[in-house]
């Protein structure tokens, strides 16, 4: 008997793209059908069809008033009621909270999975799967496709990118400072006259910064990195596949976009980390 799974990825962008992925590839390996449900909430206020293009190879779709009764991750917002529809409706369940812990048992998921009416809520990876699953399953709409093109016309023979990461993200601050970023630039130079470099940041002090330091040699966009609006997310894509069209990520310490640009891209990475740093 063939299982499915009902998904429900959450968290921001890059938490549910490497959510949906690991779902698709668990349903792959199990023969299960997969239904993946996008809720809108705070941390990424956006539609799919807005951000990207429809695929044949996972069935995914808004979220309906009828599944936020049904299947809405349970919690205090929602008094809990999907809870008890989602008892009902499936055999076996495992809520986002669930699957770190799970994880560190080395839990079985295709073993929860095959054979049964599964749901499952999630914002990380779980299992294992070929980063080309990235740009297989998510297609940017053209409108943000025709922006990062804009930004290709703009490369050099040899560009590089740079995603440094402000504002909330206490870790990238303390860990990742502009400094190592400016430096390794100057390095690039060096090692190549004709370097240009792709700068993605929430900070407009960092762009100037940049573009005080080494001029026309910086592309980046001039709109302010946000994720409460349809714009400001498809931004962030913008921001990602404009990375993985470069030769060399340089990223921030506890940020998970980088490492998404450079799956996206199939590109090196390296994390800007004073503790790893040599001077």
């Amino acid at each position: 008997m063939n299982g499915s799974l009902l998904f429900v990825p959450s968290g921001g962008l890059a938490n549910r793209m490497r959510a949906v992925v690991s779902a698709y590839e668990l349903c792959q390996k199990v023969d299960s059908t997969l239904q993946v449900v996008w809720f809108q909430d705070w941390a990424l206020h956006a539609p799919f069809r807005s951000i990207f293009e429809e695929t044949p190879l996972v069935a995914i779709r808004e979220a309906t008033l009828l599944d936020h009764l049904l299947y809405d991750r349970a919690r205090k917002k929602n008094f809990f009621v999907p809870a008890l529809p989602q008892r009902l409706l499936f055999q076996r369940h495992i809520k986002e909270q669930d699957v770190t812990p799970l994880k560190k048992q080395s839990f079985d998921f295709e073993a929860w999975a095959r054979g049964k009416r599964c749901y499952m809520s999630c914002y990380q990876v779980f299992g294992n799967f070929p980063e080309e699953r990235y740009s297989q399953l998510f297609h940017p709409v053209k409108e943000v496709m025709d922006v990062v093109n804009s930004y290709r016309e703009r490369f050099g023979t040899h560009t590089i990118g740079l995603h440094i990461r402000r504002t909330d993200n206490a870790e990238s601050i303390a860990k990742s400072p502009t400094s190592l970023f400016i430096d390794k630039v100057r390095e690039e130079i060096d090692l190549h006259d004709n370097t240009k470099v792709f700068l993605a940041t929430d900070s407009t002090a960092v762009k100037k910064e940049f573009t005080d330091a080494f001029g026309t040699r910086i592309i980046t966009p001039q709109e302010e990195a946000c994720r409460d609006s349809i714009s400001g997310i498809r931004g962030g894509v913008v921001d990602l596949w404009t990375l993985a069209s470069t030769q060399r990520i340089y990223g921030s310490a506890g940020s998970s976009f980088s490492p998404m640009a450079a799956s996206i891209g199939g590109v090196p990475l390296e994390i800007m980390n004073v503790q790893t740093a040599t001077f």
